[in-house]
């Protein structure tokens, strides 16, 4: 079997595709593109494997080259081709059900939220004349406060419910999977930018005990990139 190839954007979510293929021991390379540090998108060689340049992105040589772009799609076609069983519950469970509904949750639902409160913050703390920034200050406020803020803490209330119900502490049944590797990122964002919250104790024994994987830890030498609290 030939390597996958592995497009890594620095910065980006493509940290828990390498985790996966690491817990899979899937053969893989990485190649890493550096952001343009004005506008801080993808350069122009990432758009020539996929046109919106975005990551990750892999390329399969042993199914002709192709190359899948969105990390729920990516995680479930690598399950699905070389996890053997791994990595995913059984069909016909609750436990497959919620597989997949985290899966899609963790890029459909909670991302969206926080990349709207990186964008206010960032607009908030941009510079502007003077006179208008009282206004986008302003615009800034009554969003994070009417809509941002509220939602996020309506979802990660409902997280830490899930979490704390589940004896075993993971997001679809009594052992990992890749609904845990597909919610790692957006929580330790959550927990990072928007709400890092002790009280959350079952996100943050989540979190805790997905950093103490070797796999993961491998996943950050790899990348050169750590979660940082």
């Amino acid at each position: 079997m030939e390597p996958l190839v592995l497009h890594h954007l620095e910065q980006s979510r493509a940290r828990r595709i390498v985790w996966l293929l690491e817990e899979l021991k899937v053969p893989y390379s990485i190649k890493t593109y550096k952001r343009d540090p004005k506008t801080m998108l993808g350069p122009k060689e990432l758009r020539q494997v996929h046109p919106l340049g975005k990551s990750p992105l892999i390329s399969d040589p042993n199914n002709g080259h192709r190359v899948l772009a969105e990390s729920g799609a990516i995680v479930e076609y690598i399950v699905a081709r070389y996890g053997n069983g791994r990595f995913i519950p059984p069909d016909n469970t609750d436990a497959r059900l919620r597989w997949t509904y985290w899966l899609h949750y963790a890029e459909g639902s909670l991302m969206p939220l926080l990349l709207l409160r990186l964008v206010f913050d960032k607009v908030a703390h941009s510079p502007v004349p003077f006179f208008i920034k009282p206004i986008v200050q302003g615009i800034d406020k009554t969003v994070s406060g009417v809509f941002i803020s509220p939602e996020l803490k309506l979802h990660l209330g409902f997280i830490e419910a899930e979490l704390a119900a589940n004896p075993h502490g993971w997001f679809a049944g009594d052992t990992i999977s890749a609904a845990d590797v597909q919610m790692s990122y957006p929580l330790e964002a959550a927990m990072q930018r928007a709400h890092n919250d002790a009280s959350k104790t079952a996100i943050v024994t989540f979190l805790d005990r997905i950093h103490d994987r070797p796999a993961y830890q491998k996943a950050c030498e790899v990348t050169g990139e750590t979660w940082k609290t």
